[in-house]
């Protein structure tokens, strides 16, 4: 199961899961900040993390315990389940905010299992990954959900479940904003305020929202979209959350956007456009809303259509 390849480097880019309407089923990955991934062969039949690097807040932080980290449990999941005849070692370059909402976990163990791929005899394929991915997921959220990870995987809009990925039609006029201030929000803390049960009158009106999207998704449909665009069950429970978040949309609405919301856990905030220049004026306008809020924080303009984790040369 192995080539001759010894070591190799692989980047996954940031995402937006949950796209609002699509809570633990739909993500998108963007281009913007990402992660690296550096995984060599060792005959030690172990998987061992040599480093873990980065200017982002919090890295030190991050548990260089295998079993205890994303990256780590994935390639944990990978050399088990293909009962590999040699360890692997990682090094991870964290270019990915932590707590951030853009998928920094995720972004981990899919740059450090598409490494590990290129070292195998016969790589697998992204379809195969998407189990392992899953698994080291799970180290940070507590669940099993890939709308992180299979954006990451496949690029661009993703349909995630817990067994499959499927890439969505996404027209490449869609580009998204995606704002993240200098606040940091852990995904469990997030996941907690959604254990109350939801009445189904707010259920039923949440999937038509989710049928109206992916409808104007697939037919391209500016209209459709934006009036499915929207989460009536997640976001109003944590908005709280987020101080300076009711600001930021407005602003993204006022400047035209078809849809606005959480991204991910939080408290990043992305809003989708029907075209760049707009999703370029709006950045400014959200970016101000936030800092009148009292949070500095980057903006991020990309297709809808991201990449997707690839090798580095």
């Amino acid at each position: 199961m192995s080539s001759g390849i010894t070591e190799a480097r692989a980047f996954a880019p940031a995402s937006v899961g949950n796209i609002g309407v699509g809570f633990d089923l739909l993500g998108h990955s963007i281009d913007g900040p990402r992660d690296v991934a550096t995984v060599r062969r060792i005959d030690a039949p172990e998987v061992r993390i040599a480093a873990i690097r980065g200017e982002v807040e919090g890295v030190a932080g991050i548990p260089l315990e295998a079993a205890r980290n994303t990256a780590g449990q994935a390639l944990m999941a990978l050399r088990a389940a293909l009962d590999l005849p040699f360890g692997l070692e990682l090094e991870l370059d964290k270019g990915i905010p932590l707590g951030s909402g853009l998928g920094g976990s995720a972004a981990s163990c899919v740059a450090a299992l598409v490494a590990a791929n290129a070292l195998l005899d016969t790589p697998l394929s992204r379809e195969a990954l998407y189990a392992f991915a899953l698994d080291g997921e799970a180290v940070a959220s507590g669940s099993r959900h890939g709308d992180n990870v299979a954006p990451m995987l496949l690029g661009g809009v993703v349909l995630a479940t817990a067994s499959r990925m499927v890439a969505l039609e996404a027209p490449d006029w869609l580009h998204a904003v995606v704002v993240h201030p200098d606040q940091m929000l852990e995904t469990r803390r997030a996941r907690a305020v959604l254990a109350e049960p939801y009445p189904l009158s707010q259920v039923v009106a949440h999937s038509a929202c989710l049928a109206l999207f992916l409808t104007g998704l697939q037919r391209g449909d500016a209209a459709l979209i934006g009036e499915g665009l929207k989460d009536l069950l997640v976001e109003p429970r944590r908005a709280p959350l987020i101080p300076g978040f009711a600001q930021v949309k407005r602003a993204a609405m006022d400047h035209g956007a078809l849809g606005a919301s959480i991204s991910g856990a939080g408290p990043s905030v992305f809003a989708w456009f029907a075209s760049k220049a707009a999703a370029e004026a709006a950045a400014v306008s959200m970016r101000t809303a936030f800092a009148e809020a009292g949070f500095g924080s980057r903006a991020y303009v990309s297709p809808v259509r991201g990449p997707r984790a690839e090798v580095l040369a």
